[in-house]
C-alpha cells in the first residue's frame, strides 16, 4: 500500500510517499481502509520535532484522525465492526495511508448522513470545542472573544457561543480568515495581526469581555487577558498554537479576581471523549453545529498540506485523501 512516512524530524518536506507492506490487525485491533485523514496542528509540531518528550519509532506514519471502512478485525475483536464506516482518533498514528491497523477502542461509528470529510471536521475539533466551551460557562448576553476563529476549533466555538446567546468577537489574521470567521456567525471580527487589536476588541465589545477562548499563547494571550472583565472574567486555555506559553502575569488572576481554566482532550479517558463526541454529533444533527471543513489534498501532497499549516494559511480542518 501507499503511505506517508518521515524518517527524521524537520520541515514539511520530510514527509515522503512510500510503498510499504499492508498492515495486519493484531489483537484488539481492526483494519480500516482509509477514506480521509485529518491534519492537526499537533501533528505538524510533532513532525517538526517541536514536541519535547515525544519520541516516535522512525520511520513514522502520521495521521491521528481518520475516516474509513473496517475491512477486517484482529483476534479478540468484535467481528461486527467489519464493513462499518467509522471515525477514529488513533493514538499511534497511521492515518496517512491507504490502510491502517488501529485499536478497536478508538473507533466511533460514522453517523448516517454525515460524509467522512464533515465527520473529520467534527471529530477532534468538535471534542475540543465542546469541552472548552463547557469550561467557559458562557451565558446569554455575555461577550466572548474567540482566538484563531477561522480554525476548526475556533469556528465551532464561535457557533456554540452564538447558540448560547452570547455576543461573539472573532479574532484571526488576514482578510480571508476574517471572512471565514464572520461566516461562522461572529458579530464582529478583529485582525490580531495588526497593532492595537486589543483596542479594536474593546471597542467592538463596548467595554470588557467575559470569556476568552485562548489557543495562541505569547503576547496575544497577554492582550486577551487584559480585556477580561474584573471579577467575572474567564479564560479557557486549550492550546498554544503560537508555540509559546501565555505571557500574562499569574498574579493578575488573584488581583483582578479572574478565572483561568485549561482543557486538554488528550488527557481524557476514551469514555469521556466518546461522551463529548456524542454531544458534537447531537449538535450537528440538530443544526446547531456546522462542520468547518477546509482544503482537501491528495495523499501524495501531504507535505504541501503540512506546509500550509506551518504558514498559517489554512481555514477549518485540512484533509488528506488516499
Amino acid at each position: 500500500m501507499r503511505a506517508i512516512r518521515f524518517h527524521g524530524y524537520g520541515p514539511a518536506e520530510v514527509l515522503r510517499l512510500e510503498e510499504v507492506p499492508d498492515p495486519v490487525a493484531g489483537p484488539g485491533e481492526v483494519l480500516v481502509r482509509v477514506e480521509a485523514a485529518g491534519i492537526s496542528h499537533v501533528e505538524t509540531q510533532i513532525r517538526a520535532g517541536l514536541m519535547p518528550g515525544v519520541a516516535l519509532p522512525l520511520p513514522f506514519t502520521p495521521g491521528f484522525e481518520l475516516a474509513g471502512t473496517v475491512v477486517a478485525t484482529g483476534p479478540d475483536t468484535d467481528p461486527e465492526w467489519t464493513g462499518r464506516r467509522v471515525l477514529a482518533l488513533t493514538p499511534g498514528g497511521g492515518g496517512y495511508a491507504e490502510l491502517a491497523a488501529i485499536p478497536a477502542g478508538s473507533l466511533h461509528p460514522l453517523p448516517a448522513g454525515l460524509d467522512p470529510h464533515a465527520g473529520l471536521a467534527l471529530l477532534s475539533s468538535g471534542v475540543a470545542a465542546v469541552g472548552a466551551f463547557a469550561a467557559g460557562e458562557v451565558g446569554p448576553g455575555e461577550t466572548v472573544l474567540v482566538e484563531a476563529a477561522a480554525g476548526g476549533v475556533g469556528g465551532l466555538l464561535t457557533q456554540l457561543a452564538k447558540q448560547a446567546g452570547a455576543r461573539v468577537i472573532a479574532a484571526a489574521r488576514g482578510a480571508r480568515k476574517l471572512t471565514a470567521a464572520k461566516a461562522n456567525g461572529a458579530d464582529a471580527v478583529v485582525d490580531y495581526g495588526l497593532p492595537g487589536w486589543g483596542d479594536a476588541v474593546r471597542e467592538a465589545a463596548g467595554g470588557e469581555v467575559q470569556v476568552v477562548f485562548e489557543t495562541v499563547g505569547g503576547e496575544i494571550a497577554r492582550t486577551a487577558f487584559g480585556l477580561l472583565a474584573t471579577g467575572t472574567g474567564r479564560m479557557v486555555l486549550y492550546g498554544t498554537a503560537g508555540g509559546t506559553p501565555p505571557a500574562f502575569d499569574v498574579a493578575d488572576i488573584l488581583q483582578r479576581g479572574l478565572t483561568v481554566r485549561g482543557f486538554a482532550s488528550v488527557l481524557l479517558p476514551p469514555e469521556e471523549i466518546a461522551a463529548l463526541l456524542g454531544q458534537v454529533f447531537e449538535h450537528a444533527a440538530a443544526g446547531r453545529l456546522r462542520p468547518v471543513a477546509g482544503a482537501v489534498f491528495p495523499l501524495a501532497e501531504a507535505a504541501a498540506a503540512h506546509r500550509a499549516h506551518d504558514e498559517r494559511t489554512t481555514i477549518g480542518k485540512t484533509i488528506l485523501t488516499p
